[in-house]
């Protein structure tokens, strides 16, 4: 622990919280970096931040700044998160070389779990999660948002999968990795800019309370690893199937020509997404996000009650 010490910066709202048990609540900061053009990242951010105090838990950003691991950052480094071209798109294998050399590194869900669990965080919020991408028995592309779930004692909140992957490959890999999948009120798999996908998750959880419950249990049963709870995109924001679907595959298909893969594929889909939904798909994430913070605080709360 002192060694780790070395590399980490834990910012002390967050580690006074974290002390006395209360309620925290990790968020990924490639959202911010990658995933929404300026101001409306920063703005997303900071409301993201504000809505998890208003119900009274602690948010705590995950990023990596000049080489240091951050949880919780100021409202300098969510601008200079927001504003910087100089920003590293870290998963795992970038995270130790980005610390060592002093760069800034943004935290996927995958690095933002494994920030969140050096500060023994249990909650993390974000917008989507990565999976198994469409055509990985080609590509093997699959991502290692999944396998920090799967090793980690963490529940993320998410709007299920991003509908760019393949939802139903996604679920099995889950699956055969003994992580649940919770619904939030829901008993269908969201998908992201969606409320359906056609997928099921495991079990429909229909209070904060109840989901808590489940996971305190969990881990108090020595049952490792992860949690998915999915919670979808309220329904006066959710986008329309069809032409959501039709703007993936003519993204898909852009990418393919372009020779485009691996982490960069993500950023360039949701991008071209954005660009043939004329910026529906930007308003869609930035509320989906915004209800999931919602519910990952007031999650976060009840399961703090059972410590």
């Amino acid at each position: 622990m002192q060694e780790l010490k070395k590399y980490l910066d834990v910012k002390d709202e967050v580690k006074e919280a974290l002390a006395q048990g209360k309620p925290v609540v990790a968020l990924e900061s490639t959202i911010i970096s990658h995933g929404m053009p300026y101001p409306e990242n920063l703005n997303t951010a900071l409301r993201c931040e504000e809505i998890i105090r208003e119900q009274g838990a602690i948010p705590a950003t995950t990023a990596i700044i000049d080489g240091r691991i951050k949880v919780g950052l100021s409202r300098e480094e969510l601008e200079f998160m927001a504003t910087s071209k100089d920003i590293i798109k870290a998963s795992r294998r970038d995270y130790p070389i980005i610390v060592a050399k002093g760069l800034n590194g943004a935290t996927t869900v995958a690095t933002s779990i494994l920030t969140a669990s050096l500060a023994k965080i249990k909650i993390l919020v974000t917008g989507g999660i990565g999976g198994v991408h469409r055509g990985a028995e080609e590509t093997f592309d699959i991502s290692r948002d999944l396998q920090e779930i799967q090793s980690t004692d963490i529940a993320v909140v998410c709007a299920g999968a991003k509908s760019i992957l393949d939802i139903g490959l996604t679920l099995e890999y889950l699956e055969t990795f003994g992580v649940p999948v919770l619904g939030y009120k829901t008993s269908e798999m969201p998908a992201f800019y969606t409320r359906e996908s056609g997928f099921k998750v495991d079990y429909n959880i229909e209070s904060y309370s109840e989901m808590a419950k489940v996971l305190h249990t969990k881990w108090a049963l020595g049952l490792k690893g992860g949690v998915l709870i999915t919670n979808p995109i309220p329904k006066e924001y959710s986008m329309d199937k069809d032409i959501i679907n039709t703007a993936i595959e003519e993204a898909l298909e852009l990418a393919k020509e372009k020779g485009i893969k691996g982490k960069e594929t993500t950023p360039f889909l949701l991008d071209e997404v954005l660009k043939v939904t004329e910026g529906k798909s930007l308003f869609a994430n930035i509320k989906l996000v915004e209800n999931n913070a919602l519910v990952g605080a007031n999650i976060a709360i009840e399961l703090a009650k059972l410590k």
